[in-house]
Order: C-alpha cells, then sequence, then structure tokens
C-alpha cells in the first residue's frame, strides 16, 4: 500500500481520514491561502475552464464527478473551483487561445537544465504565465495558442504541446522566466 503524504507539506499524514489530503487542518489552510494568493493571471482565472483533479491526475468536477477536457458542461469558473473540496487540486482545460508547454524533468533542486532558457526564448506564441509542475521538477508554459493537434518534441528534452483537448493539472507556483 502507497503510504500518503501532505499535499502542502509533504509529511507523513497525521489525519485519521483515509480520504485526507493534509497532515493537519493548518497545512490544509496554508494550501489554500497559497492558491488564493497565486499569481495564475487573470487570463486565466477569468475563463470557465477549470476542472479539480484526483490524485492520479484525473479530471473531476467541482461534485468530485468525471469531468471531461472535451465537454464544456464539466468545466466551472476559477472560484468554483478553488472554493470545491472534490480531489486534490485544480487543472485547467486548454483551448479557447489557451495552449501549454510541458517541459518533463527540466529542474533540478529547482534550478533550470542550461537548455531552458533558450528554449522559453524560442516559443513563437506570447508567455502568458510559467509554473513548476506537481512534481516540482517541471515546467509548465502557458502561451496565447490558436487550437491545433498537440505534439510531442522528440528531441530527448520531454517536451510536449498541447492548445485543445487535454488538461493540465495546476500548481499555481510560479516559475520565474
Amino acid at each position: 500500500m502507497e503510504k500518503k503524504s501532505c499535499l502542502y507539506c509533504d509529511g507523513p499524514m497525521n489525519m485519521p481520514r483515509r480520504d485526507a489530503k493534509f497532515c493537519s487542518q493548518k497545512c490544509g489552510t496554508y494550501y489554500r491561502r497559497e492558491l488564493k494568493r497565486s499569481s495564475i493571471p487573470a487570463e486565466l482565472t477569468s475563463r470557465a475552464r477549470w476542472v479539480r483533479r484526483s490524485a492520479l491526475k484525473r479530471p473531476l468536477t467541482v461534485s468530485g464527478k468525471a469531468a471531461s477536457s472535451t465537454d464544456s458542461r464539466t468545466w466551472s469558473t476559477y472560484s468554483e473551483a478553488l472554493a470545491s473540496k472534490a480531489g486534490v487540486g485544480l487543472g485547467f482545460v486548454l483551448g479557447d487561445g489557451i495552449g501549454c508547454y510541458d517541459l518533463d524533468h527540466c529542474l533540478t533542486g529547482g534550478v533550470p537544465d542550461s537548455w531552458v532558457p533558450e528554449f522559453i526564448a524560442s516559443i513563437p506564441e506570447r508567455v502568458i504565465f510559467a509554473e513548476v509542475s506537481q512534481g516540482g521538477d517541471g515546467v509548465h508554459l502557458f502561451v496565447e495558442a490558436q487550437e491545433g493537434p498537440g505534439r510531442k518534441i522528440r528531441d530527448g528534452r520531454n517536451i510536449e504541446r498541447y492548445t485543445a483537448g487535454r488538461y493540465i493539472a495546476m500548481t499555481g507556483k510560479s516559475f520565474i522566466i
């Protein structure tokens, strides 16, 4: 059985509930406050393209049912998603002019690999927001982008680009470009 850790502090779980996400009420409060203070720009928060996410990164509605990255009836506003207790975090559904470059395994101890700044500078679209991914070793670059097919950049750097039909599990932890 996999041992769970606190979503906020990554410490051991002390809460008796099986579905607990935080080791204490204090960590839960800090987590929600941090999300509210996050620097996610209005270009994302003003769109009703938000979902919750499960621990397995599956999209959920604010009521906790399965959501779909292609069915807008299962999405909600940022405020509704933030207030929901379903799942373990937030997700943003790509489309409507917003795409994302997902750079996996490009940070070591929070420091970007040598190719990352040059890659970011080469992106033709305007970068709206950059955040550290869930695992802490990747970066999400949200960009202005027309909808089109997704693609994997197969050059050994673990880069994917999507503009529709996908959702990104959000952390709100800004990555400074």
